[in-house]
């Protein structure tokens, strides 16, 4: 059966027994006819997927992995914080007339900073280091920016991720290791589709430097789930799991910005019905 499937329904479980309720608190999101949007809450969840033992999407309801794809290559690849080059319409809400999401995701990427080494934005730099400094501790990005926050029309929910490179002795190339942080999550909305498109972003990493993809590390400040999510969670984490599908990327792109949608090969998905409809938090 998926470890995916374990982690979330262990996950699930422990926020829905054990969680902060902020029911009748003072809470920012709400529904689409105004009601305040509770949740269940717990504080600081850490999950761990080894891609080397398998990819990491849930079997429990199908996650769009190639529409994950597509959202990580948008902010990491494209750089855009414009969701006219997106496919999917998930940030169309936080769009303004121009189709911009402000100085959000995409954009940080795109901001060029001065090193020692010439100017670079953050993913080039990431890579540079893994390539010419590989066992370096300071190879990341940041996309909270303070300084920007008030232009941004969402602040960034997985807003950090952390490179560190291992060696296996019985492997003849490195392996690439990372932690995404997160300071929020909606679980039933984003959890997998977050570790799926991350594990995805490690993968096309990990081949544009010639090393093989290892762990993802996920911490969660706030792990959630929202009041009028409780029913849907409890059926899903109830229902039959099944073995995680096998995931590969074209062997033959080098080059991080090189890599497409179509360049990802999906076999053996097995999975439960999906939920529609889900009501989203605003």
């Amino acid at each position: 059966m998926s470890k995916a499937d374990k982690i979330f329904v262990n996950m699930c479980q422990d926020i829905l027994q054990n969680g902060t309720d902020t029911q009748g608190e003072k809470v920012r999101p709400h529904w689409e006819d105004g009601t305040p949007a509770y949740t269940i809450k717990k504080f600081g969840v850490v999950n761990r997927y080894n891609l080397a033992e398998e990819f990491p999407a849930l079997t429990l309801r199908r996650t769009a992995i190639k529409s994950a794809m597509d959202e990580i290559l948008w902010i990491w690849q494209k750089k855009s914080n414009n969701i006219h080059d997106l496919k999917s319409h998930i940030w169309d809400e936080w769009a303004d007339e121009t189709g911009s999401i402000g100085k959000a995701y995409g954009y940080q990427m795109s901001v060029k900073h001065q090193y020692r080494e010439g100017m670079m934005d953050q993913i080039d730099r990431v890579l540079f280091d893994l390539k010419n400094n590989p066992f370096s501790r300071r190879i990341l990005t940041n996309l909270y920016v303070h300084a920007d926050l008030h232009e941004m029309n969402l602040y960034p929910c997985a807003y950090s991720m952390t490179f560190n490179v291992t060696e296996d002795k019985t492997k003849d190339k490195l392996i690439l290791n990372a932690v995404l942080n997160q300071r929020s999550q909606d679980v039933l909305a984003a959890n997998n589709w977050n570790v799926v498109q991350y594990s995805l972003l490690l993968m096309m990493i990990a081949q544009s430097v010639d090393m093989i993809p290892g762990e993802l590390l996920h911490v969660i400040a706030d792990a959630h789930i929202y009041d009028r999510h409780i029913p849907l969670v409890e059926e899903l984490i109830s229902r039959p799991q099944y073995p995680a599908p096998t995931v590969k990327l074209n062997p033959d792109i080098k080059d991080f910005y090189q890599f497409t949608t179509d360049d990802i090969t999906i076999e053996n998905y097995q999975t439960g019905e999906q939920i529609k409809n889900i009501p989203i938090a605003i």
